[in-house]
Parts: C-alpha cells; structure tokens; sequence
C-alpha cells in the first residue's frame, strides 16, 4: 500500500465526488494528444503522479505523460484494484514526445532521474509489485536501446545494488482515472506534501548528485543520427576484423591502446593540441566518436571532449585497474578502449572525456564530405573549437 498520507489523499478526493474510474481502455486514452506524429514510450517507476511530473517538466519534445496502468492481467482496472496489488499490474505512464526534438534514449536518461532501478519490490515509500519499476519496449529498437542503457547504468558502478529493472514487451495500458491525471497541477500542496516525504527526491540527489539534471541536448535527434547514415560507416555491415588482421593494419602504439587497454603518454600524441574543425572518428572501424565542437583544452596532454558526437556513440565501462575504480569509454561497434570519462569538465555537461589520440583518427572539416561524413558537418559547424 501507498504511504498512509497518500491514502488520505486519495480518501479525500473519493469523498469529494471524484470519479472512481476514468474510462481506462488500451492504448491511446481520453487524455492522449490527438497528433498521430507524435511517438510513444511506456514506463514505470512508481508513483506515476511523479514520473508523470518528471516527463512533462523537465524532458524537451514531451508534449503529453499519461498516468495508467501496465503489465497485468485486468483488463480496465481500477485505481483500488492496482493499489492493493490484485491485478499484477504497476503503476506507469505513457510519454507522448516529438520524436525530431527527442530519442527515445532521452527519455530513459530522465526515467534514471525520477526512478529507482535496483528496487524491484517498490519504489521509495511505495511497497510492492503495483510500483515496481519497468521498461515497457513497443519495438525492438526500443528494446535494444533500453538493454544498451542499463548495461551503460550497471557498468558505471553509480548504484550499490544491481540495476534490476524489467525491460519487458508492451502488452496494454489502461488509463488511470481522471483526478490522477496531471495531478501535481491539479493538487500541488497535496502533491509536494507526498513526494517530499516519500524519498524519491532524497534517493535522486544522493545517487546523482550534480548529475541530476541531465544535458537533453546531446540526446536531439539530429546528434542521435551522428553514429548512423554516414557512407564511411554503415554499423549495419560493420565487422571487427580479427586480432592478427587488426596487428597488420594498426601501428603498435594503436593497436596497444585500442586491443590492449593501454594508454599513450600525455603530450606526446597526434591530437591533444589539434584545434582545426572537424571529426574524430575509430581508428578501426571509422566510426563517429567525437567532434570539434566539443573539444577542449585541459591541460592534462590527451585530447579532451566535454561528450561524444552523439548520445549512444561511446560505451562506458567500470574500470578497477590500478587499484581504483574509473568509467573506461569503448566505441560502441568496434569495441576500442578509447579512453576514460571524468566528472571535472566545464559546462555544459561538466564532464571530461579524456581520450587517446592513437584510438582515434582525424577528420578535417574540408575533408569530410569527400570522406564520407558529409551528414555531420553540422555537427561541426554548430559549435567552436578549443
């Protein structure tokens, strides 16, 4: 059950004459936008008065979250019947976003803000199966997406339990009923009095700190595209070539640093002081990592980006060599140790992507179109360089 000034909340909105069910069907709601360009993506993570909040203020592209009902068996339920855990269902929202100003990788950046993902029981001061957390995938390309970010979450070592949040296929969602819907506007001394005493926001600031508010403008559309329809790469067809193949083609420096988790020394490499535009991109497979525009100087000898050309280009990995723990960046398709991330860059993401210059090859600007990096010149060009 919910907290008990929750269930006086809802107590006193009964007695008041509110209604008991608002018309839940599957799918699409009364209260969903009528705007077929809009997509949609299914989550849980408990409370959906607070998840429904989160996605509405904070996530750009987000035109609608729906409060509802997900991963049961009850067809239409009622709020009493989710609440008191008969129906199997969780409680969930469903987020109607622009797909050209957001991915759908955005919105699990902003469900890791609102949710707890090592909880499988609950969430926060709300007990049981009917407020566990969930992903609920409508494609398969969601489904890779969701899988890819929680292994990214895992490996960053953020958590003290493991990240245990279903990612399971969308089935239904039925709407909550009316007075839940859009509840922090409609209620918001009631609203705040709940979320404040619940834990979420204590949970969140201590798990992510000055990490909480996330750069929503890494994760546009138009730098989602950076690691795809590139003619010089197509991750499609991609194919790492074997360990003897990569020992002929790479110089032993890079083959030490990208097959061997090396790292070069500090200013003595190709890149830390390169300031002309353009794009660096996997030295064996070609693939997008970084742009110019993100470069900085750091004074620490190795070329520096404050993050990658696109949200899902780079993978992060936890890192305990050395007898200390790091978050080691790999590409994602070939699978080269680039580098490590640090939490000491500048604005706007207050972080340092501290790569080797021998995982990575060089791209000018005037170069890249011939190249075959032509759709990413924007990406150079909407920024400056160190």
């Amino acid at each position: 059950m919910r907290a008990f000034s929750t269930k006086i909340i809802i107590l006193t909105g009964l007695l008041l004459g509110l209604p008991s069910t608002g018309g839940a069907q599957t799918g699409d709601s009364d209260f969903a936008p009528d705007n077929p360009d809009l997509a949609v993506a299914t989550f849980a993570g408990g409370c959906f008065w607070c998840v429904e909040a989160y996605y509405e203020k904070n996530v750009p592209g987000v035109v609608e979250a729906v409060s509802g009902y997900s991963g049961g068996d009850e067809v239409d339920p009622t709020y009493e019947q989710v609440s008191g855990g008969r129906t199997g269902h969780t409680e969930a929202v469903q987020v109607y976003y622009d797909p050209d100003k957001m991915t759908y990788e955005g919105l699990l950046q902003g469900l890791w803000r609102t949710a707890n993902p090592t909880d499988t029981d609950g969430q926060y001061v709300d007990r049981g199966k009917q407020y566990r957390p969930a992903i609920f995938y409508h494609s398969e390309a969601e489904r890779r997406a969701a899988e890819a970010a929680v292994e990214a979450l895992e490996a960053s070592g953020r958590y003290d339990e493991p990240v245990a949040i279903e990612i399971v296929p969308f089935e239904a969602f039925y709407a909550a009923e009316a007075y839940h819907q859009d509840y922090y506007e409609k209620k918001p001394v009631r609203y705040k009095f709940y979320t404040f005493n619940s834990g979420r926001y204590d949970f969140i600031e201590e798990v992510w700190g000055d990490d909480q508010e996330v750069d929503y403008s890494q994760y546009r559309p138009d730098r989602q595209a950076a690691s795809n329809g590139v003619e010089a790469f197509d991750p499609a067809t991609f194919e790492k070539p074997d360990l003897e193949v990569l020992r002929s083609r790479l110089s032993a420096e890079q083959f030490q640093v990208t097959q061997e988790d090396g790292t070069e020394p500090a200013y003595q490499n190709d890149y830390y002081d390169e300031k002309r535009p353009g794009i660096y991109v996997d030295v064996v497979s070609g693939e997008p990592l970084f742009s110019s525009s993100d470069k900085y100087k750091s004074n620490t000898g190795w070329p520096s980006f404050t993050r990658p050309i696109a949200s899902d280009a780079v993978v992060e990995r936890e890192d305990r060599s050395f007898f200390m723990t790091r978050t080691e960046i790999r590409s994602r398709h070939a699978d080269s140790h680039l580098g490590h991330v640090f939490k000491d860059g500048p604005e706007p993401t207050g972080l340092r992507y501290c790569m080797n210059s021998a995982a990575m090859k060089f791209i000018p600007l005037e170069d890249m179109e011939a190249e075959g990096y032509g759709p990413l010149i924007s990406q150079v060009e909407e920024g400056n360089t160190e």
